[in-house]
């Protein structure tokens, strides 16, 4: 064994060798690579990336990219003096008050009273970044990006900034001055608040909106890993900056060779930054054995993963050059059938520690504040700071011809909003399961819109689901389909036992038609990625340049009234009730009565830009409630008139399909008790709350809809709820009368192993149960409704089929 270890020793001590001997000789032969290798500042260049270089020199310049190779060296020692720069930026975005650009020393009184920032991943960050404008202003090619830990944006706020690739608005705002970059770094983290309540700053502890080419905030740590193989269409690319914090976060980003096809995906360069460090521990990663357990790990999972010089600009540069070359050549093998999917997808791990390039790097406190005390008040501290940034500042006129050379492709200016054929459905006039007449009318939709690309996200069983004619058309994407199975290499159904995966899948598919299904219960562990994806496209539009992507309809199924004999573990509505309390505006919440109005829902949602719709819909067959024209006016005022005249002073109001049928029971007993009211479906919750902004009013129900459906000649109301009671009531505000003018029967946290109508007893939430509530308020004997045997029932002191209604079933 002894033995063995030497001679791979030995053996490694050698390659060593023959790495130095050539990049010595490449460095005597050519001046202009000699004089890029000596680095600048706190860059180093290792001989394997010198190596590396050369390389990605002479590709280029075979490849008729570049002229000659002294191009490439001339960009790269620009990359290297604003990598420097741009650190030295982001160190004083930390901690000062002040910008000197001639680079003299700070007094105490120019730092910061409270400095912020997640430095240590930023100044990761700048390496990276930086390298992704050059490789862009190399080849003449424009590439999205995606950064996963958004913590980080101060690395990519200072690069714009000093190229000039930030927004017109942000560049207008800080000019490249002392006094501009002075008030840059004030308002990085300043706290202050505008009058309308909106954050002061543009600049944000996160990426966002003001952010040039910003795809997602990156808050939620590990999406960005689900989602970055889904984004680029064919002939497109993207750079995702991963971490391998988020890599223990969300482990379905294993799975992202599983999906990418030569045919339908862009190419697409991850890059994780392995610095090692969480907050304040170890990373998993790094306590499992560094870069050689991930790479096994990697390699398992069908990647072609490789370990790159960190800290070294360069390297990301030649990494992304031939992660690129790799991928397209590998795919072009496969679709020529020379190769299998899932293709070996290249995936870089850039080895570097927390903080480098500045104190404090690789200890626990280089996440955010790396000098571990504020130089304003300490002398050691402030004797740090000046040691580090005195290694990292450049002449200005150095860094400002550096961001010449470095001139970056002509990108998108804004993205083109999706435009898609809604033609109507095939309106229904019989009992169907609403997600039956879903899935005819998603088929229809796919094959009139075929110039977009379709993804389903499908979390587990799509048949069991109703989704028969959408599996049939798309198939669930695999990599060796079984016969006679729906599956298909290029299948367009993204089937994971993974919530935050497949929703990833359409989230990231923001040029496409996108539809996800799933259980209600389970959908719930989808809220996470929704939320970012709801908070950062309002932010767009508050920026005034919404979200371009189609709206994202969320389809919660086999929900809290028809998973009974699942246990209660699969009776919650909370995902509903969650995206309730987000804006209205952008987080949609309907719960279709039956097969026409899910239909008029989707429909509506293709209309939607930049919004997600969460429709809870069941899959079991529904009476048919609302016609063509009806379904259309739900959509539309957000609740509709299903019988009786709404300026009665009893009113009962639906928001769920069984809730419908329940009330449907309630009424018929009420005309036969010649008891005059009104019956009211709502479809959508939060267009009657009151509006907590501007935007929200935009989508409030009209005054005409509030006085036809909902008058003030209504005394009583009971409002029977798909939600919990007290969430729906929180979220009608508008409609709520009073505790001693309003009840609401909904889920209280009842079930077991049930069908729907011994779940809507268990819950209390009846017909009867509604009939007794109405009594109540309007001072009137249960008994003049209800037979003594049914009073009996909801009481809990007789036999509950009084109410259903019909036998227990019989064993089969």
């Amino acid at each position: 064994m002894s033995l063995n270890l030497n001679y791979m020793q030995q053996r490694e001590r050698f390659q060593e060798q023959e790495i130095e001997a050539q990049a010595r000789q490449h460095r005597e032969f050519d001046k202009d690579f000699a004089d890029w290798a000596n680095g600048n500042g706190v860059i180093e260049h290792q001989p394997a990336t010198q190596l590396q270089v050369y390389e990605l020199a002479t590709a280029l310049q075979e490849a008729g990219v570049i002229a000659d190779k002294a191009e490439c060296y001339k960009k790269l020692t620009a990359l290297d003096v604003l990598t420097n720069q741009a650190m030295w930026l982001v160190i004083h975005m930390t901690y000062a008050k002040h910008v000197f650009l001639d680079g003299r020393e700070l007094s105490p009184q120019d730092f910061k009273r409270d400095p912020q920032g997640h430095t240590g991943g930023s100044l990761n960050m700048v390496p990276a970044y930086a390298a992704y404008m050059t490789i862009n202003s190399l080849t003449g090619i424009h590439r999205d990006w995606l950064m996963g830990q958004g913590h980080c944006v101060a690395a990519i706020d200072a690069l714009q900034l000093l190229t000039g690739t930030a927004l017109p608005e942000r560049k207008k705002e800080y000019p490249l001055t002392n006094d501009g970059l002075s008030h840059f770094v004030q308002d990085f983290y300043n706290y202050r608040v505008r009058p309308d309540g909106k954050p002061l700053s543009p600049l944000g502890s996160h990426v966002n909106p003001n952010t040039a080419g910003a795809k997602i905030e990156g808050g939620y740590l590990g999406f960005a890993g689900l989602q970055y193989v889904h984004m680029p269409q064919k002939d497109e690319r993207l750079v995702a900056f991963l971490s391998d914090g988020a890599f223990e976060e969300q482990r379905g980003s294993d799975w992202a060779a599983r999906w990418w096809r030569a045919n339908d995906s862009g190419l697409v360069s991850p890059i994780m930054i392995a610095n090692g460090r969480r907050i304040d521990q170890r990373t998993t990663v790094a306590q499992q054995g560094g870069s050689d357990w991930f790479i096994d790990h990697l390699k398992h999972q069908g990647f072609a993963p490789f370990v790159i010089d960190g800290r070294d600009p360069a390297a990301f540069v030649c990494a992304i050059y031939f992660m690129e070359q790799h991928l397209q050549h590998a795919g072009e093998a496969a679709e020529k059938g020379e190769a299998s999917y899932p293709v070996p997808l290249p995936y870089c791990i850039a080895e570097t520690v927390k903080g480098f390039g500045f104190p404090g790097a690789g200890t626990n406190a280089a996440h955010g504040l790396p000098l571990g005390s504020n130089p304003r008040r300490d002398a050691d501290a402030l004797a740090f700071f000046h040691r580090g940034i005195k290694d990292l500042h450049q002449p200005e006129a150095n860094w400002k011809q550096a961001a010449q050379v470095l001139v970056q492709p002509r990108s998108p200016e804004l993205p083109i909003a999706v435009t898609v054929n809604r033609q109507d459905p095939q309106w229904l006039n019989e009992a169907i399961a609403p997600m039956a007449a879903i899935d005819r009318y998603f088929v229809n939709l796919v094959e009139i819109n075929d110039q977009l690309r379709v993804r389903v996200g499908n979390p587990d069983e799509l048949r069991s689901n109703r989704m028969n004619q959408t599996l049939d058309l798309l198939q669930h994407r695999v990599t060796d389909p079984e016969e006679g199975v729906a599956e298909a290499i290029n299948g367009r159904v993204i089937t994971a036992l993974n919530e935050e995966a497949i929703v990833s899948a359409c989230l990231a598919n923001q040029a496409g038609l996108n539809l996800v299904v799933s259980y209600e219960a389970f959908a719930t562990k989808m809220l996470g990625a929704l939320r970012q994806a709801i908070i950062f496209s309002r932010h767009q539009k508050e920026v005034g340049e919404p979200a371009p992507w189609l709206g994202l309809p969320i389809i919660s199924t086999s929900h809290v009234w028809e998973n009974g004999k699942n246990e209660q573990s699969h009776q919650d509505p909370s995902l509903a009730e969650a995206l309730l309390g987000e804006m209205a505006d952008m987080s949609r919440v309907v719960f279709p009565a039956d097969g026409n109005s899910a239909m008029a829902c989707l429909k509506a949602c293709y209309g939607d830009l930049g919004v997600i719709w969460n429709l809870v819909i069941p899959k079991s067959v529904m009476p048919m409630v609302l016609d063509a024209r009806q379904s259309e006016a739900l959509v539309q005022d957000g609740a509709v008139c299903v019988r009786g005249h709404c300026g009665s002073e009893l009113q009962l109001v639906a928001c769920g399909a069984h809730q419908l049928q329940q009330a449907l029971k309630a009424s018929d007993r009420l005309k036969q008790k010649g008891v005059a009211h009104s019956l009211i479906y709502l479809l959508e919750p939060g267009r009657f709350r009151v509006p907590r902004d501007g935007y929200e009013a935009q989508v409030k129900a009209s005054e005409s809809v509030m006085d036809a459906l909902f008058p003030s000649t209504v005394k009583y109301r009971v409002f029977l709820s798909h939600t919990r009671p007290e969430i729906l009531l929180a979220h009608t505000r508008l409609l709520d009368l009073g505790p001693q003018n309003t009840l609401a029967l909904g889920y209280v946290n009842q079930g077991g192993t049930l069908d729907a109508e011994g779940l809507l007893f268990a819950n209390r939430c009846t017909w009867a149960d509604a009939l007794a509530a109405l009594a109540r308020l309007a001072d009137i004997e249960p008994s003049e409704w209800l037979t003594a045997e049914e009073w009996a029932a909801i009481q809990g002191q007789g036999d509950p089929y009084d109410v259903i209604k019909h036998p227990y079933p019989p064993e089969e």
